[in-house]
């Protein structure tokens, strides 16, 4: 049987060759300016927001802008801040889509509205109010109303968590940087010194606030 000894030597050449092709590459893709998913710093140190940490959707945010700027904290007095994210408004609404022969809802329509701003402390818009919407559909059967009151809830929970995502992500926009850069020469809007906390907690009468409906037969929330 012969030998074949230059096959150690010929492993090791490609060995060599494999390796150099791997750097070529990290070399071309570092010159394309691609970069691995992970944190994107926000361009700023401090930040405020009206929005009650004692809700799930401020506790929610809170987490958000932590692991997507870990260099950015959130201060409870708003005159410390570099900027402030403010909630102007949120709905959130159960609609009748469809009905049934006999008057019955077989599907409804979830939406979720949210509108803020984020402005510095002497008021310049760096992102004007903006108004992010959700919507969902929902089929229905009013004889398994238990079960498709968890489904709601877990709906809203899903889309709440997506308007949280949209928010960190236009913070975290090349524009908002270069906002900040030229903040001088936005408008400004009065903002007052004392803002109080928001919350986005369900009231006791059923009106919800970033909160699952209290679903009842006929559509009434």
């Amino acid at each position: 049987m012969a030998h074949t000894p230059f096959i150690p030597e010929l492993n090791r050449s490609v060995q060599r060759c494999l390796l150099l092709a791997m750097l070529a590459t990290c070399v071309l893709v570092a010159a394309c300016g691609f970069r691995l998913k992970g944190a994107t710093p926000m361009p700023f140190d401090t930040l405020y927001t009206n929005i009650a940490q004692n809700s799930a959707f401020g506790a929610s945010l809170r987490r958000a802008i932590m692991a997507a700027s870990p260099n950015t904290r959130i201060v409870e007095d708003p005159a410390q801040a570099e900027v402030r994210l403010l909630q102007l408004a949120n709905n959130e609404r159960l609609r009748e889509l469809s009905i049934d022969a006999e008057g019955r809802v077989e599907e409804y329509e979830l939406n979720l509205e949210f509108t803020f701003q984020l402005v510095d402390k002497a008021g310049h818009q760096i992102i004007a109010p903006t108004t992010l919407r959700a919507i969902r559909e929902l089929p229905y059967d009013d004889t398994l109303v238990q079960a498709k009151q968890s489904e709601i809830t877990s709906i809203f929970q899903q889309m709440q968590q997506s308007m949280v995502d949209r928010v960190v992500r236009l913070m975290s926009a090349p524009d908002v940087a270069e906002a900040i850069e030229n903040v001088q020469q936005l408008p400004a809007v009065e903002v007052p010194e004392d803002i109080a906390p928001v919350s986005n907690d369900p009231t006791p009468s059923g009106n919800t606030s970033w909160g699952a409906p209290t679903l009842k037969p006929g559509g009434v929330f």
